[in-house]
């Protein structure tokens, strides 16, 4: 076999590889990254300023806002950004309020997915925080799996996992549950 044969192509392959690189002398090269669009072209609609009521039997149970939703399935599924959602006794009186940076509203099931700093603030003074936050209307009940704080008044509980009523006053955590109480000592 002749040396020239494969040589010639190798050394052409190098030499249009080296003149199409740019000359940095020794300083690395930045690609730029092309721009994440913030529309997704799966969505059937999008909807800025979205509000939707949620209720019970004709009884409001809350109101739900989002900056951006985008419409999937039909409608039935919400994908959403900057979550707010005023929640309301059975008499309409505010009752807390929920907020968090994402989440998707199933309208079929009347199911809530609050994702990102989830914060759910209470009229009686509590305040619970969690990365991922469910509130299922139907059976009444928020739930998570994350990590979670909730501070009352006079104590603290965490822990990963619980099962409540959005009151929070049934309340249930799954694991790794403490609680930090002041507790008043006798004098005597």
């Amino acid at each position: 076999m002749n040396w020239r044969v494969i040589a010639v192509p190798v050394l052409a392959c190098l030499a249009l590889t080296a003149a199409a690189c740019p000359k940095t002398k020794g300083k690395t090269q930045v690609k730029a990254k092309a721009a994440k669009s913030a529309i997704p072209d799966s969505a059937d609609q999008i909807i800025f300023g979205f509000r939707t009521f949620l209720t019970d039997q004709g009884i409001s149970k809350g109101v739900l806002l989002a900056d951006t939703a985008l419409s999937y399935d039909d409608a039935t599924r919400m994908e959403l950004r900057r979550v707010n959602v005023t929640f309301y006794t059975s008499v309409g009186i505010r009752d807390g309020v929920l907020t968090a940076k994402a989440g998707t509203y199933n309208m079929r099931l009347s199911r809530l997915d609050a994702r990102g700093d989830v914060v759910v603030v209470r009229g009686d003074g509590k305040r619970l925080t969690s990365q991922q936050l469910v509130y299922d209307q139907v059976r009444n009940q928020i739930f998570t799996d994350s990590t979670f704080i909730l501070n009352e008044p006079s104590r603290t509980f965490t822990g990963l996992g619980f099962e409540s009523d959005p009151q929070l006053t049934r309340f249930r955590c799954i694991r790794n549950c403490k609680g930090l109480a002041p507790v008043k000592i006798p004098t005597k």
